[in-house]
């Protein structure tokens, strides 16, 4: 599924890693472990295809993620540190748009669903910008259900979310996983899965 060949990351003309290799396959998660500073969200960011790397590959079902046919951009969620939300329209409206940018039929149950278990009911017709930190988190994340993508990348995911919203998320992930998707993700909590996961630690 997602694979990378000898990855190196420069920041301020510093090495943050070099030779880097990792595989993920359908149903298996990755865990980027490293203490502040040691490339994690870099890391991430170089897999989503958002930065560049200094060398090294990133391929997608064999093929360069850059490369024309690939259909990447199709086939994963990011969630960084930004909740990439629009915060004039509500969440009903983000999800919307997002189904609608995906190519997906309008599917309201899907979207119901998705604000129904990360507990946005009564919240959802609200603009963004009117949420508290970790009902905008929430919001963010139920994009991981509002439409199928097999590959999500999330960046320290549990960040600004209560007890039931962390535990909402392994379930989540536990069955994205067990539906055959792929999971790549940095956190300095704990997130108790159910499925088995491996992990990679970069350090400075």
């Amino acid at each position: 599924m997602l694979e990378a060949m000898d990855l190196g990351c420069m920041r301020a003309e510093r090495p943050l890693f070099k030779g880097l290799a990792l595989h993920v396959a359908p149903g298996e998660c990755l865990f980027v472990r490293g203490r502040n500073g040691s490339g994690k969200t870099s890391l991430l960011r170089i897999l989503a295809g958002l930065t560049r790397p200094a060398r090294g590959k990133v391929l997608w079902q064999g093929l360069g993620i850059s490369q024309p046919g690939s259909g990447y951009r199709g086939q994963f969620f990011y969630v960084g540190h930004a909740d990439g939300l629009n915060g004039e329209l509500s969440a009903a409206e983000n999800l919307r748009a997002l189904q609608s940018a995906s190519g997906d039929a309008h599917r309201p149950a899907a979207i119901a669903c998705a604000l129904r278990d990360t507990g946005l009911e009564g919240k959802e017709h609200l603009p963004v910008r009117a949420l508290s930190a970790g009902q905008k988190r929430r919001a963010a994340l139920a994009r991981l259900l509002a439409t199928f993508r097999p590959l999500w990348i999330l960046d320290e995911p549990v960040t600004a979310l209560d007890a039931t919203a962390h535990a909402w998320l392994a379930r989540a992930m536990d069955r994205h996983l067990r539906e055959g998707g792929a999971i790549v993700a940095t956190s300095h909590q704990e997130i108790a899965l159910g499925h088995a996961h491996k992990q990679i630690r970069l350090e400075p």
